[in-house]
């Protein structure tokens, strides 16, 4: 039985969400005050503006679409014989039944194996997952119908056709209207968005914001499959509704009902077949576009708008959380990125697999803003420089509460002693974890010593039960909100928490760290090069860098930059590390496969303990 309390367990995370879009911080945490900033940024946002046109434009087709198969199937699975209306159930139940994940991949190995991954397939495969809500909705009323009316409407010389329109159809109206918007609701929600899309010039969804080019015309492939399709159905369905419609005796009236419906039916099928040319065939816009591969929040939108206004180069902005992520969508082939911007060991893996081209630095008016110490950090994993451009950097540290902690903070042993069990919060990273414990002993964060890996998990396993949690993000919002008094936490992000609350400070241990250093690169399978050129050196111009530093407050290698900061945040260890600070610290490469996996197989076990 619902209690008095239960709605509003429900819809409480829904409240503090749209409470929190009025905050004028980005803490979750931390009330900034009131604002209506971030409504402006997102209305004023081209590219989500246009990935809400094109969700909307998908989910009203692909419910319209599903819902008259939905409907006309239903009719014919109702006026099947027992055993085969008992089988085509069981099928209708298979995709309900299964997770979803099970039945898009098997859609996107057919996909991949027969047609084009874009609009079409995106659009064909939210078909397929709303087509048994539609038909599990239908059933019901059709159950409930009264067939003695449509009969009755015969018998007095309404046409097949105008009885179902005025008979029928107005029984089934609540199943129909609840499948349509099933599938108008779900379609924001299906991955199938990411596994079937290969997305077009300046094509987005809006689950892609909150968070690829067909290389050949094979529209007719795709109409062909979704022609056949629904035509086997709609065929299947015309022919059971004229059987049951007036009676095997009027074997003539039947067919000329079968006829009738299969011409509306065929209606539908044109209009689908439209939608998927829309998405498979139109031609790309004669403008120059580059494909571009980030993080999330990770470039300033302003940025994007700037240079298709200066260069008429529209750029396709995709997103990933982490460098794996990244590498695996990359890797898979399904997008032809342009560009990339990842982070040291992972550009290092992909110079060796021969995935990136070289950059001709000289050519780059802007180069020269970037300091010669970032060219060095770069040499870690780009020894020669040719094909790599910084764009920001950092540290990882440890951000604490002053007044919690009264001795000065300058070691990782603090993480270590016990002093502040349940109090610590490390981050959910295997790499950035293990960094912590290696350098805690005295040992280099890419080491390739069995031993020493082994006595870095020894240590995190014996520290494991002072551990809080293990987060990334969140990590300083619990030391912001004083849920913990220390954390493991990346430069910029203690940048940030400080600003929220002035007690926080930042340091880098003595026994060093881990400098990260992410950069821009070409990819091979980048056929505009002089475009991506233009790209990299646009966003190596002062303004610019300016720009983006003020968006996202990580370290930036643009000398131009920092001289212009203010003496306060040129002094701050989270945003200009002294010299001396990082003399110990190191950049992350690649280690050995075998090491690797190891590593792996101990972060799987730390944390499942």
């Amino acid at each position: 039985m619902l209690s008095w309390s239960d709605p509003f367990v429900l819809y409480a995370p829904i409240l503090v969400l749209i409470v929190l879009s009025f905050n004028n911080s980005r803490s979750r945490v931390q009330w900034g005050g009131f604002t209506l900033d971030w409504y402006s940024r997102l209305f004023s946002n081209r590219q989500i503006m246009e990935a809400l046109s094109t969700t909307l434009t998908l989910a009203f087709s692909s419910a319209l679409i599903a819902t008259v198969i939905g409907v006309f199937g239903a009719l014919g699975i109702h006026a099947m014989r027992r055993k085969n209306y008992q089988l085509v159930m069981v099928c209708t139940n298979i995709p309900l039944l299964n997770a979803d994940i099970v039945t898009g991949i098997a859609l996107m190995l057919w996909f991949v194996n027969f047609m084009p991954l874009g609009y079409g397939s995106v659009l064909l495969a939210h078909i397929t997952f709303n087509i048994p809500y539609v038909i599990l909705s239908v059933m019901p009323k059709i159950r409930q119908m009264n067939l003695s009316l449509y009969e009755a409407a015969r018998d007095l010389g309404a046409n097949a056709v105008y009885a179902f329109f005025k008979i029928i159809l107005p029984q089934l109206a609540g199943g129909i209207v609840a499948g349509f918007f099933y599938g108008v609701y779900d379609v924001d929600g299906r991955f199938c968005d990411h596994i079937f899309y290969k997305r077009r010039r300046g094509q987005y969804f809006v689950n892609d914001d909150l968070r690829r080019d067909p290389k050949r015309d094979q529209t007719g492939d795709v109409r062909v499959v979704h022609d056949h399709f629904c035509v086997c159905i709609f065929s299947t369905s015309g022919s059971q509704l004229s059987a049951r419609s007036k009676g095997k005796s009027k074997k003539g009236e039947s067919k000329r009902m079968k006829r009738r419906v299969l011409s509306v039916l065929l209606a539908t099928v044109a209009l689908g077949s439209t939608v998927l040319s829309a998405g498979c065939s139109g031609k790309q816009d004669a403008k120059e576009t580059l494909t571009v591969f980030n993080y999330g929040e990770y470039m300033d939108p302003a940025v994007l708008d700037l240079f298709y206004e200066e260069t008429g180069i529209e750029v396709k902005y995709e997103e990933a959380l982490t460098p794996e992520e990244m590498y695996t969508k990359y890797k898979v082939g399904a997008i032809d990125y342009d560009l990339l911007c990842s982070t040291d060991y992972m550009i290092e893996k992909l110079i060796k697999e021969g995935e990136l081209q070289e950059i001709d630095i000289d050519a780059m008016e802007n180069a020269g803003n970037i300091g010669d110490k970032y060219w060095e950090f770069s040499q870690a994993f780009d020894p020669e420089n040719k094909y790599t451009v910084p764009y920001f950097w950092g540290t990882l540290g440890i951000l604490y509460d002053t007044t919690k902690v009264k001795e000065p903070v300058d070691s990782w042993d603090v993480l270590f002693n016990g002093e502040y069990a349940g109090e610590i919060i490390m981050q959910n990273s295997m790499r950035d974890t293990y960094m912590v414990a290696m350098k805690a002993l005295g040992y280099s964060l890419n080491s390739n010593n069995e031993d020493e890996v082994n006595a870095a998990h020894d240590l995190l396993v014996k520290q494991k039960p002072d551990v809080q949690a293990y987060l990334v993000d969140e990590a300083r919002d619990e030391v912001v909100a004083g849920n913990a008094t220390m954390a493991v936490v990346y430069s910029g992000e203690a940048y940030l928490g400080n600003q929220y609350n002035e007690d926080l400070a930042y340091v880098i241990p003595k026994e060093g760290s881990n400098v990260w250093l992410d950069s821009w690169c070409v990819t091979k399978q980048c056929d505009n090069v002089d475009a991506a050129q233009q790209f990299l050196d646009f966003l190596c111009r002062e303004d610019v860098a300016e720009m983006n530093f003020e968006y996202i407050y990580y370290s930036t290698p643009n000398e131009k930059v920092i001289e212009g900061l203010s003496e306060e945040d040129r002094a701050n260890e989270a945003l200009v590390p002294a010299d001396d600070a990082t003399e110990n610290c190191e950049v992350s490469v690649q280690l050995d496969p075998e090491i690797n996996d190891l590593m792996n197989t101990q972060w799987k076990e730390l944390k499942a303990e």
